[in-house]
């Protein structure tokens, strides 16, 4: 079969650059992201339109500019009133408000805990976080219940410094315009993750615009940011932190320019890359019994809160549950060694596999973390 090739022309270098095309099924494509200067005509749209697929617009320093929404298909009336309804009773709004903080919350702690188990000093910032958690529950307003997951996240973002090992700048949080290489990947991964949720919501029957911890407004699909801050501890953050330990990104993959700091098209080429593996990636889910990928759990979140809105179940935010890591420096098969084997069983209740390291004479616990 003939190849094709689409003719680009640089007019940077003045030459033309020749591109081999390449066929992508329709029936595999999930959303679009357009990042810099495209033209689209009336045909493409409609074609979008046809296959249901949602086309995110990004401008060129990376910022999210908007969304090509094709005709809602799972529209539901009854489910509309509901949202509604919700929203302006501020008992109901409060509570489903709760859940998503206590989310958020229990996932920045586990966040915490995974990193501190790694030499990190971050007592402090676990403390901190876990009163945070008993403050949520005596919250009696939303804007109450913001000024605790503000003051949680400020005291999060402090602890960067610890968890990331290249030496950033990274002392609060700036966004109009990032000011330093952490700043520019959290406004990053902001509008990521915010059209990844967009374009779950899209596929159900809720109504973006309706939200519960942000007030509703014009000109924003405010339930996105409602949803996101569930998954920003465990998607998000921790793929800045990998990447950052490991290198992946580098100051090499920043533009420094007018007391700003965003990334370059290699930085965000990259970011992408690895954000569209941590989506990819897929977890044991307990109750559903079967591995699923961190976009499916964005989708089954979304399918909860429509069961709470319709009477069928209480809403209960997605809540990580982790491996922790006990050291015990013990002589292999010793007495003391079996009976703390046998304690820690028991008290788990879940089970625990172990192993000996050779050489070291330590034994490593490992415990799934009953979810909340």
């Amino acid at each position: 079969m003939d190849e094709e090739f689409l003719i680009q022309y640089d007019e940077s270098e003045e030459e033309t650059l020749t591109i081999e095309r390449k066929y992508i099924p329709i029936e595999t494509i999930d959303s679009i992201y357009c990042f810099g200067e495209l033209r689209f005509n009336s045909k493409f749209f409609n074609f979008l339109s046809q296959n249901n697929i949602p086309l995110h617009l990004f401008n060129y320093y990376g910022f999210y500019s908007g969304t090509f929404y094709p005709r809602e298909t799972q529209a539901s009336g009854k489910l509309l009133i509901s949202q509604v309804s919700s929203y302006l009773d501020e008992r109901k709004r409060l509570e489903i408000a709760k859940e998503f903080i206590r989310g958020a919350v229990h996932n920045i702690i586990k966040n915490l805990e995974y990193y501190n188990n790694r030499e990190k000093e971050l007592p402090e910032y676990i403390q901190y976080a876990k009163e945070a958690k008993y403050r949520i529950e005596e919250a009696k307003t939303i804007e109450e219940l913001m000024g605790i997951e503000g003051g949680t996240r400020k005291k999060y973002y402090e602890s960067w410094k610890i968890i990331i090992n290249q030496q950033i700048d990274f002392e609060k949080r700036e966004k109009r315009p990032p000011t330093n290489s952490a700043n520019a990947l959290i406004s990053f991964r902001n509008s990521l993750l915010y059209t990844t949720v967009l374009s779950e919501i899209y596929r159900n029957q809720l109504n973006p615009t309706v939200s519960y911890l942000h007030s509703p407004g014009e000109r924003r699909f405010s339930l996105c940011l409602d949803i996101s801050e569930v998954f920003k501890p465990l998607i998000v953050d921790r793929l800045i932190f990998s990447i950052l330990n490991k290198k992946i990104i580098k100051e090499s993959s920043f533009d420094f320019r007018f007391n700003s700091c965003l990334l370059n098209d290699d930085g965000k080429k990259i970011f992408i890359k690895e954000y569209d593996e941590k989506l990819s990636t897929t977890i044991k889910h307990r109750k559903l019994n079967r591995n699923v990928s961190y976009q499916t759990l964005i989708r089954y979140e979304c399918y909860k809160l429509i069961k709470h809105l319709l009477g069928d179940q209480e809403y209960k935010s997605f809540k990580i549950w982790r491996k922790y890591l006990f050291n015990f420096s013990l002589r292999r098969r010793s007495k003391k060694g079996r009976k703390i084997i046998k304690i820690f069983k028991k008290k788990t209740k879940l089970g625990s596999k172990f192993r000996f390291r050779r050489g070291n004479y330590k034994i490593f616990f490992y415990a799934i973390a009953k979810r909340s």
